[in-house]
Order: structure tokens, then sequence, then C-alpha cells
């Protein structure tokens, strides 16, 4: 019962009597749903633009499917792993809740800004540019003091003044400030589901991946009262984000082939400029299971899974009456049941670890195949001339954007009212959570590709729609 109280416990009293009739997730998940931030998914970029085409997956309909991957492995881990249920757990943090990971997967693409990936590089690269300014006239001004000031300590204080951006920083911007329930900011989410979805356990000062300040307080209360140690994340938190992986990897090569982006046959499978674009994209990972391997070795690692890629497609054609269609969804049910059937809980020093094992140890060869198969997907569609003149064009209109709203002064008119309010009640506080700046990221990250494409026209372009359209 303890660890109940712990997990369902919110940030803010609820308000709302009704609640108290349904269980502390099922709230979580309809908060989660019914948010005009969920809805928004459907209007921004996977892989291809959103609005591409009917069939390819959209920040929406994938995270559904991570949601659905999530929690049916939450359920089979429970079945093979008593130990993560919550009435045998040693720490709320190492049980695993369907309920929580399927929220945390609904949840876990939220703070992504439009035109996917790129929209997230442009946003922190602004942030960047305008730090490094700010540190120019700063240093210039120094240098005629008396006393100049150490350039670092410009800096940091400069950052911790403006920050970064970053997606999952900017999910639980949204979750904990944006989002708005009655009178108080934010979905005020059960503890558990908000550690679901942190992937980062640490402030942005740490790491670029790391939380803004604002929200990290709250995450690091609920971290010291479950006793986790530093920088681990709960099993949920780590279940969630493997299950985002698989649908990474066999999802998004099912749009890649659908598209044509993909051929699968062994002069397309076999190109060696295919393998050594994997082989680029994988070197510039972080990930430890690659650590020591030479290009080589990656290269030899690649050659192998797409021949599985290429077996596993052979072998099921015959099967789907040579229908290609239904052999691209076969293939991709075949990858997504490997990965899920190989799931476990393993120890991970004063910890658990929820990864790929095999015979009792973690299989790192299992998290190098999908790590391939993601890098595969990265090269064949990201790297694609049409999604790269689709990139290059988001980032010329997130820059204009910024430039458009920069100013307070002058771009106050063309800034929603509900924003300006919310921008006039923060600054009020002893502690404002926003800088202008800051607000003006916020504002062009919660865009979809449409939207933020619309305001542009409405700006800059000669095609303008009517001026009775709600922003």
């Amino acid at each position: 019962m303890q660890w109940n109280d712990l997990r369902e416990h919110r940030q803010y009293p609820e308000l709302t009597k009704m609640d108290g009739a349904r269980a502390a997730y099922e709230r979580d998940y309809s908060r989660l749903i019914h948010s005009p931030t969920f809805r928004r998914l459907q209007g921004k970029s996977q892989v291809f633009g959103a609005g591409t085409g009917d069939y390819y997956r959209t920040r929406l309909t994938h995270s559904l499917e991570v949601a659905q991957i999530a929690r049916e492995a939450a359920r089979s881990l429970l079945r093979r792993f008593p130990e993560v249920d919550w009435n045998q757990a040693d720490n709320a943090g190492l049980i695993i809740d369907s309920e929580v990971v399927e929220c945390a997967a609904i949840a876990h693409d939220f703070g992504h800004p439009p035109f996917g990936h790129k929209g997230e590089e442009v946003l922190d690269g602004i942030l960047d540019d305008l730090i490094n300014t700010d540190l120019k006239k700063i240093m210039k001004k120094s240098r005629s003091a008396q006393t100049p000031r150490p350039e670092a300590e410009v800096r940091a204080e400069l950052k911790r003044k403006y920050e970064h951006f970053e997606g999952n920083a900017h999910n639980f911007r949204l979750i904990m400030y944006l989002e708005k329930r009655e009178d108080i900011d934010g979905l005020n989410l059960s503890d558990a589901v908000l550690l679901g979805i942190n992937k980062y356990p640490y402030p942005g000062t740490e790491s670029k991946k790391g939380m803004y300040h604002h929200e990290w307080q709250y995450i690091r209360e609920i971290r010291d009262r479950w006793s986790i140690p530093a920088g681990k994340k709960t099993l949920e938190a780590q279940l969630m984000d493997l299950c985002d992986d698989i649908a990474y990897s066999a999802h998004d090569l099912e749009d890649g082939i659908k598209a044509g982006k993909i051929e699968v046959h062994e002069h397309f499978l076999q190109d060696p400029h295919i393998n050594r674009l994997i082989v680029d994209k994988i070197t510039t990972l972080e990930d430890l299971f690659w650590n020591g391997w030479t290009r080589e070795a990656i290269g030899q690692k690649v050659e192998e899974v797409l021949a599985s890629f290429l077996r596993v497609w052979n072998e099921k054609m015959p099967f789907c009456e040579h229908d290609y269609s239904r052999t691209r969804r076969e293939v991709k049910a075949y990858w997504v049941s490997l990965f899920v059937g190989r799931l476990g809980v393993i120890d991970d020093g004063n910890w658990k670890k929820v990864t790929f094992v095999r015979e009792g140890e973690e299989d790192l060869d299992m998290l190098r195949t999908v790590s391939v198969l993601k890098s595969f997907a990265w090269v064949t569609m990201i790297r694609d001339l049409r999604v790269q003149r689709l990139q290059k064009r988001s980032e010329w209109m997130i820059k204009r954007l910024w430039d458009a709203f920069l100013d307070p002064e002058t771009s106050k008119s063309i800034i929603p009212s509900d924003w300006l309010q919310r921008y006039e009640k923060d600054q009020a506080k002893s502690n404002p959570i926003w800088t202008w700046e800051h607000m003006v990221i916020d504002y062009i990250a919660g865009m979809t590709d449409a939207f933020a494409e619309k305001i542009y026209n409405e700006l800059y372009g000669l095609k303008v729609g009517s001026i009775y359209d709600l922003d």
C-alpha cells in the first residue's frame, strides 16, 4: 500500500470530486488523450511531413502504436518477472504497471516541435545563437571594466537564463505548465506517470537532453521521495523508451518501403553505399553497446542484420501470396514480436534494468540489431532528397517565425492574447519561469507543421487565409 501512496500522489490536490470515482491512472490517461497537445500530434511529422499522405505515420499514430506495444510488453513482463509487481517490488520505481507505461507512451512525444527532429535542432540552435550573441556583448563591455568577468561564468549565467530547447524537456513544460486544468497549470498527472515519461532524469545544466529548471525541481522532489539512485530511471520509463525504439525500428521501415524509399532486394540491401551511410550514423550515436567497435566490425553487423531482414521478407512473401502490402505488414509484425519477446528484467547494480535478455544476461546483440534497423530507417528516409528539401524549408520557416516574434514590443500584436496574459502573470511572480525569448520558443514548439506554415504565410507569404480563421 505504501507504494500506491507514493505512486498515485499528485503535485496539487485534486479539486474535482467526480475524479475520485476513477482509478488514478485512468484519470491520467483521460487527461492525456483529451488534451489539445495530444490532438496536435496528428499534425506533427514522424518521418515524412504530416499531410504527405494518408498512409504514413504521424506523431499521433506513432504514439498510439508505442502505447499498444508498451502495454502488452508490460503485461508480459509482469507474468514472467513477479518481482516487478507492486506488492513484491523493493522500491516504487521498480514496479511495472501496464496502465502507467501506456500513459507514458501516449505522452512520450508531446514535446516534439513542428517538422520533427529538424524543428528540435533549429529551436535549440536559435537559443545557442542567442546565448553566444549576448555573451559577445557582455564580454566586450566586461573587458573595459576594472575587474573583467570570466567568460565561463557569464556563459553559465546566460545558460541559466535562456536554457535550451529539447523535445523531452519541452514535454514536461507542456504537461506540467502549459496545459491548463481548473485553476492550476499543467495536467497534474500522478507521480508514477511523470517519472514514467522521464527518460533523461537530470537537469539541462548537466546535459542537453536534461529538463528545464522549473519542471526539474518537482521531478527531483519525487525522485528523492522515492529514493531513486542518481541517474537511474524507473522500470516503466525504461520500458517505454525501449518500446519507442522497437516501434521506430519496425514501423518507420514499413513506411519507407511503402514510400518506395527502401527496396527489399539484395541489390539495395547489400549496397556498399547504404552500408557506409548506416555505419556513419551509428558512429555518431552514444550507445554504450557500440563502445570499442571499429567501423569494419559495425559494417559486418550491418550486413548481418540487413541479410536477416531480407531473409525474413523472402520467407514471408509466399505465405502472403506474394502480396507486397501483406508481406510488408507481416515483416513489421515479425520484428516487433521478436523484440518484445526478448524483453526482460535484470539487476543493474543497486537498481534494475529493463532490456533485451538472453540466458539471464543483457542481450547486447539484440540492442545492436535494433540500432542498425533504426539507423537504416534514418539514412534511407531522413537523408532522402525530398525529405531534406522539406527540412531545409522548415528550417527557414521556424527561423523567420522566431524573427517575427522576438521583439516583445513589436510582436505583441501578433501573438495570441492568452499567451500574453500567461506571460504577464508569470512575470509578476517572484521567480518567473519564462524569459520572453523562451516563451516565444515554447509558442513555436507547440505548433503543428500546418499551423507553423499558415502563420509563416500570413507574415511573409503571398497566400493568406481568412482573417476569421481562429488561431
